[in-house]
């Protein structure tokens, strides 16, 4: 299968920090990938030069085209969303559609509008006067109406309540992602977007420092809570993290015997979030 997204060695400094630090990844079709990082990172920066949105150093190709010189014919593949907060307040629903039916030619307003009838937005309403809920509604009837083989997501859910997030990535489900269509989400809601990945990729400092199928992940990556009279067996295996927990130590490896792991206690999946912790330990220091 071809890959949609092939980097190499991409650098991208600033004045005084380094974004991306010789990043190099590849990106099948057909995938749904959780791009994860702390603050400052380097999600943004990585998702702007697969936009064609920054310059970098390195070797980058999306769907067949360099961002940096043919940015325009690979915008006609590609959809992007960010905080809903960059729609103008001023522009009526009925302008949004108008617009994005004028400017990408693959853009099918009949979808647009089955998907908006499901909804309580009107025509007529501004975007000053919905919730950033009703935003959002908007948001995804206009990129599920474009026929995009790349939808990239920048925090899409950033300060919606919990009800709005699920329908979010439901609707995403359910309505666009197939297998023709690739997705990529960056989000600090790590718990919520854990059921619908296929793969993983952790940044850090500018350098990919995870990256790996969900299945693989389970396969290598593994919890034990042990009782305390266990806990110095653990340890002796170098766990890649140790909490506690009503009494007893939960350890987190990395390509650990099962077998050894289960003849101490009782072995589990990670969560990607307690993974992303374990894995980002003196980042915030």
């Amino acid at each position: 299968m071809n890959a949609v997204v092939t980097a190499s060695g991409l650098v991208k400094r600033y004045k005084q920090s380094v974004a991306l630090d010789g990043v190099s990844f590849e990106i099948p079709a057909g995938r749904i990938v959780g791009l994860i990082g702390p603050n400052g990172a380097g999600k943004t920066t990585a998702l702007k030069a697969i936009l064609g949105l920054t310059d970098f150093q390195g070797q980058l190709n999306v769907l067949g085209f360099d961002p940096r010189s043919q940015r325009n014919q690979l915008m006609e593949q590609v959809c992007f969303i960010a905080d809903v907060a960059v729609l103008p307040r001023w522009i009526r629903v009925s302008e949004a559609v108008d617009f994005v039916a004028n400017v990408h030619p693959r853009f099918n307003r009949s979808k647009c509008e089955a998907f908006l009838a499901r909804t309580k937005l009107q025509p007529s309403m501004r975007v000053k006067q919905m919730s950033k809920g009703m935003i959002v509604q908007l948001h995804l009837a206009l990129v599920m109406a474009i026929d995009a083989r790349l939808l990239i997501l920048d925090e899409p859910t950033l300060g919606l309540d919990i009800l709005y997030r699920k329908q979010f990535y439901q609707t995403l489900l359910e309505d666009y992602f197939d297998e023709n269509k690739t997705i990529i989400i960056t989000t600090h809601q790590v718990e919520e977007i854990e059921h619908i990945l296929t793969d993983l990729m952790f940044i850090r400092d500018g350098k990919i420092v995870l990256n790996t199928d969900m299945d693989a992940m389970g396969d290598r990556f593994a919890e034990v809570m042990v009782s305390a009279d266990r806990a110095a067996d653990a340890r002796r295996l170098n766990p890649l993290d140790e909490r506690q927990i009503f009494g007893k130590s939960i350890f987190l490896f990395d390509g650990a015997d099962r077998a050894t792991l289960e003849s101490m206690g009782e072995v589990r999946r990670p969560s990607v979030s307690d993974l992303f912790v374990a894995t980002m330990k003196g980042t915030y220091a």
